[in-house]
């Protein structure tokens, strides 16, 4: 479990905080604690329970997707086309929802049913504190639900414990400030009230969820082999996105300028957004765009077989048996890449340590085998179970040397930003 994922959740939660549908609740929730006549251990407790409330609601939901999936199905679950689709198209509708054009709510009679009983416990409870978080938690659900998924998606690797913790690490930096808040309830006055900068927030977020769909969309192309939605084609959309954002920001400018209300604090978040769009337009040469190239489509095709930047030589594609074949004739042993069509994690390996000339210099000494699990049909299900058998996990990815026979002489697995420590693998393994 990495590093970045653990502070991706965190990020996350505490992001939620500032969406539409939870920041001007948090007032009216922190008055929940602070009546009149309460002994402060009294207030503090519940405050404690209602932070509880939001933890256990949503690790329950990392509970669900492990147990329904498990460990090898997390992977294909991740992958699946259809699943795929179907988060972008919630994405699409929880960004119409938060631009104004529809109104999304769960159904009245469930969240009533849990606030009554909240509010019917009896003052002070600890039952009612904790379901007051759980109530608090399904009503916010319409701006915390993209987070959630993107984030419980990229769990999806082959751990049954990455939605688990993750929602843990998530709901925690939800739940935090409400817990702080509680504790010193005078602070709750000092909070910036919701107002024009709420609703701004409020459309950012949904242009954001927009490329989120894009995203997904481009995951299910990979997988079904559509080649529409290629990494040219997201970051051009991106880059659209980032243009629209800027014009939006910058609505007022005109006007306030010939009211003389200008402000350079009203310029900068414009300058921003037109500088990502042209840091993602410069992408669209071939450019590499290091820190997000994890989450944009390979810049060559799958079935091509090249890598970034030409420094890797051919991968055989999904035929282990035929590297086996090649390590006999030509005495090189078999590097391995357990790999998958919308791991993140593997793209970034491939677009900032393989696309390296001294990384492929070493990788050049192998046979190179590039073996895909969450794809569908058999063929991916059998690399996925040969992963499992053999290695003890289903964890992408994973980098495997083995001689011709099929003996494993090293495992390496997950990423590294450290290329050193990717090429000493590989020297150890031919040493």
């Amino acid at each position: 479990m990495s590093s970045g994922f653990l502070w991706l959740a965190a990020s996350t939660g505490l992001l939620s905080l500032f969406t539409p549908c939870v920041f001007p609740m948090v007032p009216v929730t922190i008055a929940y604690f602070s009546t009149p006549h309460d002994r402060e251990s009294s207030s503090v407790r519940r405050a404690l329970l209602f932070g509880l409330g939001i933890v256990g609601t949503f690790t329950v939901l990392g509970l669900a997707l492990a147990a329904v999936f498990g460990a090898a199905g997390l992977n294909r679950f991740a992958a699946d086309p259809w699943v795929n689709l179907t988060l972008a198209a919630l994405f699409l509708l929880f960004a119409a929802s938060l631009l104004g054009w529809l109104e999304l709510r769960l159904p009245w009679q469930f969240v009533n049913a849990v606030d009554r009983s909240a509010r019917e416990a009896p003052q002070g409870s600890s039952l009612g504190a904790l379901l007051m978080g759980a109530t608090f938690t399904l009503t916010s659900v319409t701006c915390t639900a993209p987070f959630v998924g993107t984030l419980l998606v990229l769990a999806s690797r082959g751990s049954w414990a990455m939605p688990v913790v993750g929602m843990i690490v998530y709901s925690t930096a939800f739940a935090l400030p409400f817990v702080a808040l509680a504790f010193a309830p005078r602070m709750v006055s000092r909070l910036p009230r919701s107002g024009e900068w709420i609703l701004t927030l409020r459309v950012l977020i949904g242009i954001l969820e927009v490329g989120a769909a894009v995203k997904f969309v481009s995951n299910a192309d990979l997988v079904l082999g559509w080649g529409i939605f290629t990494r040219q084609v997201v970051l051009f959309t991106w880059m659209l996105l980032a243009i629209v954002a800027a014009g939006y920001l910058g609505r007022d400018l005109r006007a306030k300028a010939g009211r003389r209300e200008f402000r350079l604090a009203g310029i900068v978040p414009v300058v921003v957004a037109l500088l990502l769009a042209v840091w993602l337009g410069s992408g669209l040469s071939g450019r590499p765009l290091r820190q997000i190239e994890a989450f944009l489509p390979p810049a060559a095709p799958v079935a091509s077989l090249a890598s970034n930047g030409g420094a890797v030589p051919t991968w055989l594609l999904n035929d282990y048996d035929g590297a086996l074949k090649a390590s006999r004739t030509s005495g090189k042993l078999v590097f391995v890449d357990f790999t998958g069509y919308t791991c993140t994690n593997c793209r970034w390996m491939e677009a900032n340590i393989f696309s390296r000339p001294d990384v492929g210099a070493e990788l050049g000494q192998f046979v190179l085998a590039r073996l895909y699990t969450d794809g569908e049909g058999a063929i991916y299900e059998r690399q996925q179970a040969f992963q499992e058998h053999t290695f003890g996990t289903v964890a992408l990815p994973l980098y495997a040397i083995v001689d011709a026979d099929g003996k494993v002489r090293s495992t390496f697995t997950g990423l590294t930003r450290d290329p050193a420590e990717f090429i000493a693998f590989l020297q150890r393994a031919r040493g």
